[in-house]
């Protein structure tokens, strides 16, 4: 580990310069004066750059003083170049850029900015947020689509998590992924809205993904009712003026066949009507999205686990083994998702925007676990009935603007929150499957075992002793990020007040949560910051006495740098954090079958992560996280400083990429290579005297790309070591585990036209 610690240190060590600096903001219009988004603005003999967004604006922060060259470019218009002079210490406005539209078809784009392959800026609007990530006091990573391609992942449980410190994925049914980080579940977001279910929702299908955004910490400027780790948000494609037109076809291991096709852009001459998901300008200040997403699947829930006697122990069967009979039938899964905003821009300071969303999920079929397991191996294997209605409505209402008060910067943020969830599933009718003789694990035979027959004739939601949960939760928001010395120092004041509803209680639970951040700037390249915030989970249930149990309440103190080099295209990150749970519930040591709220719990750790690009043609994802959660509060003195299972305590990876330079004779071929490399985890248990059972976890993944600007194709190889790699967990008479495949691939061909 000494090792590990040292890399850290040289890397965010490493010599800074100090530079007096001062930033560059403009817009961009089109020849009827209408705003121009997606414009490549770079900055002559430099990396440097950026686009405009959906309203024309652009800005480029901590520039050293002295002149600059400006290009601006899009597709379809005329480009320009523009000089102007950085100040010190002062934000230059440019006078409002003129693109008109070109008079005759370009056969070739002339002028091409610089991208950053894996370092994205700014979250999603959907996060609400105006400031930057590097300046935000808040550890937020982003996986871009570009590296999602690289990786070729078609859904979250394809590694994606890799790219983020401290991130783990536990056990799955096949369809949903439960994803965790600092020890905790996160939820689920989708486009700014919390969609997760006990299980699920359903995985998406990176096809309609632009990037997904981890955010750790409670997160009090998106909701407060939830586990305090963090949560993930799952940005869908929206439309854009550009024109998208893409096809690709995929073809792997496993009898694996994908096809996807990608369109977009104006559907009118005007570009009033955007499409893709479909966006309506009614003005240049007012637009209306609309995104439909219907998602279809086929999983066989639960046989992917495979058991075994303790003796065995992990692994004891072949990767391949096949624990459930051929005749298993699949689950069949519908779910059905719909966004729509409205956004409207005051000026250029202050605007509205206004989102709800539905989400709509039906679930017919079965699981499958094990009644019993002998030590001989005879297994008795059971089916039970799984059908499921998962039913989501939201709304969001916000308004954020920038306003100074003296020298003083303000950026507002303030608006309400709601969602109502319910879900009904039925796991009450079940049958045993191996009736006549039981499945010898050691000697398997197959297609002598009888389905059970279950009564499906009532919709799930009105049956006798259903699985039924849900809540309503109301919350209203109020957030001011205050600007000082230009601001290079940041402070972010911040309350939320939640109303909670939870299925099953007669009380509604109500707490106010404050956030307070402080993010300053040491040097243009350097930021050090620090975060307190809360969160809060209702309970259900009642003690001995009758009396209902508080929520479980959780606070998170953090601080860390954010350090960027070579010109800002490659960044990192550093932070320790510290969150405690707080009334959580523990068994009453007087009437051991009820609970008590005297449980605490805390997590601590470290996270380092790095992204970006080194030269540009060398990206590169590298992160670490040392996580540590145990019990500290316990009725029974035993539990004191017992290890909760969920996470790994130490988790590195890494991703290189390298495209070969257009000079050279290997231009447009790329190659890729990754780990992942996990010590010391558990799942849902660790083993005596607070060990892991499971093994350490090394996974090394590499890829293979030759493109131009039509056609992509790519290979990408999974598991190279072929390495046995699962997860699982005890069960005291008998283990579980799932395992990963062995080597496997996939070929990939792209084409745009």
């Amino acid at each position: 580990m000494k090792n590990i610690y040292t890399i850290l240190l040289f890397l965010i060590g490493t010599s800074f310069t100090f530079a007096q600096s001062g930033d560059l903001k403009g817009t961009v219009v089109d020849q009827n004066n209408n705003p121009l988004s997606n414009v490549n603005i770079s900055i002559s003999k430099t990396s440097l750059g950026t686009t405009t967004n959906a309203k024309g604006r652009f800005e480029i922060k901590n520039l050293a003083a002295g002149p600059y060259t400006l290009t601006l470019s899009i597709v379809g218009h005329v480009s320009k170049q523009i000089s102007t002079t950085v100040l010190a210490n002062k934000s230059i406005e440019i006078v409002t850029v003129s693109l008109p539209e070109q008079s005759e078809q370009l056969n070739e784009v002339v002028v091409k900015g610089h991208h950053n392959k894996y370092a994205v800026k700014t979250p999603s609007s959907s996060l609400r947020l105006k400031t930057e990530i590097a300046k935000l006091p808040q550890n937020i990573q982003i996986i871009s689509s570009e590296l999602l391609q690289d990786q070729q992942a078609t859904s979250i449980m394809d590694g994606v998590i890799r790219n983020v410190s401290g991130v783990t994925l536990l056990e799955h049914w096949g369809n949903f992924a439960r994803v965790n980080m600092r020890g905790f579940r996160l939820p689920a977001f989708r486009n700014g809205f919390n969609v997760q279910d006990t299980w699920g929702p359903l995985s998406e299908d990176m096809a309609f993904v632009d990037q997904i955004e981890f955010v750790k910490g409670p997160a009090g400027f998106m909701m407060s009712a939830g586990e305090p780790g963090g949560f993930y948000n799952v940005v869908t494609k929206k439309p854009s003026e550009k024109s998208i037109r893409q096809v690709s076809l995929m073809a792997g291991s496993f009898d694996n066949y994908r096809a996807t096709l990608d369109l977009g852009g104006k559907a009118t001459e005007n570009g009033k009507l955007l499409y893709r998901a479909l966006t309506y300008n009614l003005s240049q200040k007012t637009s209306v999205t609309a995104e439909l997403s219907v998602q279809q699947a086929e999983s066989y829930m639960g046989a992917a686990y495979v058991f075994a006697p303790n003796e065995d122990g992990y692994g004891s069967l072949d990767r391949d083994f096949k624990f459930t009979d051929t005749n298993y039938p699949a689950s069949d899964i519908q779910e059905v998702t719909f966004f729509g905003t409205v956004k409207h821009d005051f000026n250029k300071d202050w605007s509205w925007e206004t989102k709800f969303g539905s989400l709509r999920y039906d679930q017919v079929g079965n699981s499958t676990w094990v009644w019993s397991m002998e030590q001989n191996g005879d297994a008795v294997r059971y089916i039970s009935n799984w059908d499921a209605l998962s039913i989501g409505k939201y709304f969001q209402t916000y308004v954020s603007g920038a306003f100074q008060t003296g020298g003083v910067s303000h950026k507002l943020l303030g608006g309400f929150d709601y969602s109502q969830k319910e879900y009904w599933a039925d796991f009450n009718q079940f049958g045993l499957t191996d009736i006549d003789q039981p499945f010898n694990i050691y000697n398997p035979v197959y297609g002598n075992t009888e389905l059970p027959v279950f009564n499906k004739s009532v919709p799930v939601q009105y049956r006798d002793n259903i699985y039924n949960y849900g809540g309503i939760n109301r919350s209203v928001y109020v957030q001011d990020e205050i600007g000082f010395f230009n601001d290079k120092a940041r402070l972010t004041l911040a309350g939320r007040y939640t109303n909670l509803f939870t299925r099953g209680k007669d009380e509604t639970d109500s707490k106010i949560t404050p956030r307070i951040g402080l993010s300053v700037d040491i040097l243009p390249s350097l930021t050090a910051y620090a975060l307190y915030d809360r969160s809060f989970i209702g309970q259900n249930g009642v003690s001995f006495t009758g009396e209902t149990f508080d929520p479980v309440d959780a606070n998170d103190i953090e601080g860390g740098i954010k350090k960027s080099f070579f010109d800002g295209r490659l960044r990192t990150s550093l932070g320790a954090y510290q969150i405690t749970k707080q009334n959580v519930l523990v068994t009453d040591p007087e009437n051991p079958n009820f609970s008590i709220q005297l449980g605490e719990i805390q997590s601590k750790g470290i996270e380092f992560d790095l992204q970006g690009e080194i030269t540009p043609e060398l990206n590169v994802i590298l992160n670490y996280a040392n996580t540590n959660v145990e019990i500290t509060e316990d009725t029974n003195p035993e539990s004191i400083g017992q290890r909760v299972a969920g996470h790994a305590k130490h988790l590195t990876n890494g991703w290189l990429n390298y495209k070969f330079p257009e000079i050279s004779k290997l231009q447009g071929f790329g190659a890729s290579l990754g780990y992942q490399y996990q010590i010391d985890r558990s799942t849902w248990s660790w083993g005596a005297d607070n060990e892991s059972q499971l093994p350490n976890y090394f996974r090394l993944d590499g890829a293979l790309s030759w493109s131009n600007d039509q056609f992509r194709v790519q290979l990408n190889v999974n598991n190279l070591l072929n390495e046995y790699l699962y997860s699982g967990s005890n069960y005291a008479t008998y283990l579980y585990w799932q395992s990963e495949p062995g080597i496997n691939g996939r070929v990939t061909v792209t084409y745009n036209f």
